[in-house]
C-alpha cells in the first residue's frame, strides 16, 4: 500500500513538473512576442514621425500662413466727423457680393473664413463716403479708392472712418405767389484742376411742387448755387416761335445766383463741412423778357435759290459784358434764317457759330470750309444792350476764325542725334488742352472749338474767353520746356482768346535731355504688415515756369518701394508726400505756404536719374 502510494505520488510531482516547464516556455514565448511587437510598433511610429517631418511645411515666418490656411478680419467703422462708431455699416470684398458684414450698434464687424493674403474691402453706409481721389478731374468724384488689407495669422484691428455727407436744400420763391414747380437749378463747386481753383458744375436738379429743391450726398467744400432762367408762359427750352419770334411778348425770371446776384462773382460761397446742411432761398422777379434776332452773314454770301438749297446749323451762345456764359438759350430759326433768344434787361454778347456744307463753286467755298472741302466752320460775335425793347436787325457778319497757332521747337542735347520734328505729328508728340479761367461755371461742356495738328505746329480755335493751357507730352523721352511767345508767359498767365484777332505766334519748347526721378518709400514705410495697408499721396512740384502737368500719383509698398518717374524737365523740383487724398494747389504760392511741411527739394538733372527717399508723410 506504502509502495502504490509513493508511485502515485512520484507520478503526480512527474506531473506538476512537467506543467511548469510548459507554463515557463510558454510565458516566455509570450515575452519574445511582446518585445518583437514593441519593435515592430516602434519602428512604425518613428517611421511615420520622419514621414510627418518630411511632408511638413518649413516654419513660417510672423504674419504669414500655409496656403489654404484662412482667418477672420474684425474691426471696427466709425464717424470721422465725431468720432462715434457707425452701425449697419457694410464692410464687404470688392467683387464678391456674398463676403460682407454689418457693423453691430458699436459699430463692429466680423468677416470669418477669408484667404490668406491681401483682400481688397469697401465700406459702404447711406448718408457716408469714404476717402475720397486725390484728383478733382471730372470722372473722379465717385466712390474713392478701396481699402487694401493683408490677412495673416496676427491680424489687428481694422480701423475704418467715413464722412457723413453734407446737403444743400432751400426753396424758391416767385414774386407772382405760384408754386415754383420745375425751377432748374445747379450746383457749382470749387475745385482744384491743373493745380489751380476752379468753379466746376457738379450737380443740377428741379424744384418740386411746392418749390423747395435739395442737393444731397455731397462732400466737405465751397459751393454756389443759381438757378436757370424760366419763361412764364413755356418751358425755357422753347425759346423760338417759328417765323415769328420778334412779336410773341413774354415774361419770365431772369438767372439769380443765391443769395440775389446775376453772376458767380456776386454769389454767396456756402462752406460745408462734417455733415452740414445749409438751406439757400432764392426769390425771383417776375420780369419782361425781350426777343433779340441776330442774322448771321458771310462776306460773298449766296443768295436767293442757291441759298435755300444749302443745308446749314448755326449755334449761338450769350455772353455777359465780362466774357462769361450765361445760361440763357438761344436758338435757330431756320425759317428766317436767324438766331434768337429773349432775354431780360442787361448788356450782352451773342457768339455765333455756323457749320455748313459747301454746295457752291470756287473760291468762296474753298475760303470758307477749308482745305478739305467738308463741314465748314465759321464764328462771329455782336454785343448789344436789352433796355426795355425787343431787338431786331442785329447781324453778325462769320468769317473762319482766326486760330491760335503753336508751333514746336525741339531742343536736343549735344549727345543726341536725329531729323527734328520731322515726319511727325504734332498729336504723337504733344497735345494741349484748354480750361477757362473761371471753371467754365456754365459751360456746356464744349472745349476747344477745333484742334488742327501738323508736324511743328498745333493750331485750336474756342470760343471768346481766358484760357489756361496745359500740354502733355507724349512721346517717351521728351519733355516740356517753356510755352510763350513775345512777352506772354502762359505758365503764368492765361491766354486771352477772341474772334476779332488771333493771339500773337505762340512756341513750345520740347527737349530731349529729359531725367529720371526715383521716389523710394524709407524702410519704416515699405513693409506690408498685417492688416490695412497704408498709401500716399505724391505731388511732384516744378520750381520754374512750366505748361506740362505731372499728376498726383500713389504709392504702395506692395506695388514696391520705388516709384521712377521719367521724361522730366530738368530742373529743380519740390516733393510733398501725404497719408490721405489732398487737393493741393500748387500753382498758389499762398496756399503752398500754409502747408505744415516745406517739402523737400531736388534737383533732377539732364539725362540722368536722381534719386530721393521720402520723409514720413504729412496728415
Amino acid at each position: 500500500m506504502d509502495a502504490g502510494i509513493s508511485k502515485e505520488a512520484a507520478g503526480g510531482e512527474h506531473s506538476s513538473r512537467a506543467i511548469l516547464a510548459r507554463r515557463a516556455t510558454l510565458l516566455s514565448l509570450i515575452a519574445a512576442l511582446s518585445f518583437a511587437f514593441f519593435l515592430v510598433a516602434s519602428s512604425i511610429a518613428a517611421a511615420q514621425e520622419s514621414a510627418q517631418e518630411s511632408n511638413q511645411e518649413p516654419a513660417q515666418s510672423p504674419g504669414q500662413a500655409a496656403p489654404g490656411t484662412r482667418f477672420a478680419v474684425h474691426g471696427v467703422v466709425r464717424n470721422s466727423a465725431t468720432g462715434e462708431p457707425l452701425a449697419r455699416a457694410l464692410v464687404q470684398i470688392e467683387g464678391d457680393a456674398d463676403t460682407g458684414a454689418l457693423t453691430d450698434n458699436e459699430g463692429r464687424f466680423e468677416i470669418p473664413g477669408l484667404a490668406a493674403g491681401p483682400q481688397t474691402l469697401r465700406v459702404v453706409k447711406p448718408g457716408f463716403r469714404d476717402r475720397p481721389y486725390a484728383t478733382e478731374e471730372v470722372g473722379a468724384q465717385a466712390e474713392g479708392p478701396p481699402h487694401s488689407v493683408l490677412v495673416a495669422a496676427q491680424m489687428p484691428e481694422l480701423d475704418f472712418a467715413l464722412s457723413p455727407n453734407c446737403a444743400i436744400h432751400g426753396r424758391i420763391e416767385l414774386s407772382t405767389g405760384d408754386p415754383a414747380e420745375g425751377i432748374t437749378l445747379l450746383l457749382l463747386k470749387q475745385v482744384v484742376q491743373s493745380g489751380r481753383s476752379v468753379w466746376s458744375v457738379v450737380a443740377n436738379t428741379r424744384t418740386n411742387g411746392d418749390g423747395t429743391y435739395r442737393f444731397g450726398g455731397l462732400p466737405d467744400g465751397d459751393y454756389a448755387v443759381f438757378t436757370e432762367p424760366a419763361l412764364e408762359s413755356e418751358p425755357a427750352v422753347s425759346l423760338v416761335a417759328t417765323g415769328s419770334a420778334a412779336h410773341v411778348a413774354r415774361s419770365g425770371f431772369a438767372s439769380v445766383f443765391y443769395p440775389d446776384a446775376h453772376d458767380l462773382a456776386g454769389a454767396g460761397r456756402i462752406r460745408l463741412s462734417n455733415g452740414s446742411q445749409a438751406e439757400a432761398n432764392i426769390a425771383l422777379n417776375l420780369e419782361p423778357f425781350y426777343p433779340v434776332t441776330v442774322v448771321a452773314t458771310a462776306p460773298g454770301e449766296p443768295s436767293g435759290a442757291e441759298k435755300e438749297a444749302q443745308q446749314g446749323v448755326y449755334t449761338a451762345l450769350v455772353m455777359d459784358a465780362s466774357g462769361h456764359q450765361l445760361p440763357y438759350t438761344a436758338q435757330y430759326d431756320p425759317t428766317t434764317h436767324s438766331t434768337q433768344a429773349n432775354l431780360p434787361d442787361g448788356t450782352y454778347t451773342l457768339v455765333v457759330r455756323g457749320f455748313q456744307r459747301p454746295l457752291l463753286r470756287g473760291d468762296f467755298a474753298a475760303e470758307r470750309f477749308g482745305r478739305n472741302g467738308n463741314l465748314g466752320v465759321l464764328a462771329g460775335s455782336v454785343e448789344f444792350a436789352v433796355a426795355g425793347h425787343a431787338i431786331a436787325g442785329l447781324r453778325v457778319p462769320l468769317a473762319p476764325p482766326s486760330p491760335a497757332v503753336v508751333h514746336l521747337r525741339l531742343v536736343r542735347s549735344g549727345e543726341s542725334s536725329g531729323g527734328g520734328l520731322a515726319g511727325s505729328n504734332a498729336a504723337d508728340l504733344v497735345n494741349l488742352s484748354l480750361d477757362p479761367v473761371d471753371g467754365g461755371s456754365m459751360n456746356s461742356g464744349e472745349g476747344a472749338w477745333s484742334m488742327d495738328n501738323v508736324p511743328d505746329a498745333i493750331a485750336f480755335t474756342a470760343k471768346p474767353g481766358s484760357y489756361w493751357i496745359n500740354a502733355y507730352v507724349n512721346r517717351k523721352g521728351l519733355c516740356a520746356g517753356s510755352l510763350g511767345g513775345g512777352s506772354f508767359n502762359l505758365a503764368r498767365e492765361p491766354l486771352v482768346l477772341s474772334l476779332a484777332a488771333a493771339p500773337p505766334p505762340l512756341e513750345l519748347t520740347l527737349r530731349d535731355d529729359c531725367g529720371t526721378l526715383a521716389l523710394n518709400l524709407p524702410p519704416a514705410l515699405a513693409s506690408f504688415l498685417p492688416g490695412e495697408e497704408p498709401y500716399y499721396n505724391v505731388y511732384v512740384v516744378p520750381d520754374f515756369d512750366t505748361v506740362q502737368q505731372i499728376p498726383p500719383m500713389t504709392m504702395h509698398p506692395s506695388s514696391g518701394a520705388t516709384l521712377a518717374l521719367d521724361s522730366l524737365t530738368p530742373g529743380s523740383y519740390h516733393v510733398y508726400v501725404f497719408d490721405s487724398p489732398v487737393h493741393l494747389e500748387y500753382r498758389n504760392a499762398a496756399a503752398m505756404a500754409a502747408l505744415s511741411s516745406p517739402g523737400q527739394q531736388v534737383t533732377v538733372p539732364a539725362g540722368t536719374t536722381t534719386s530721393l527717399t521720402l520723409e514720413a508723410p504729412v496728415h
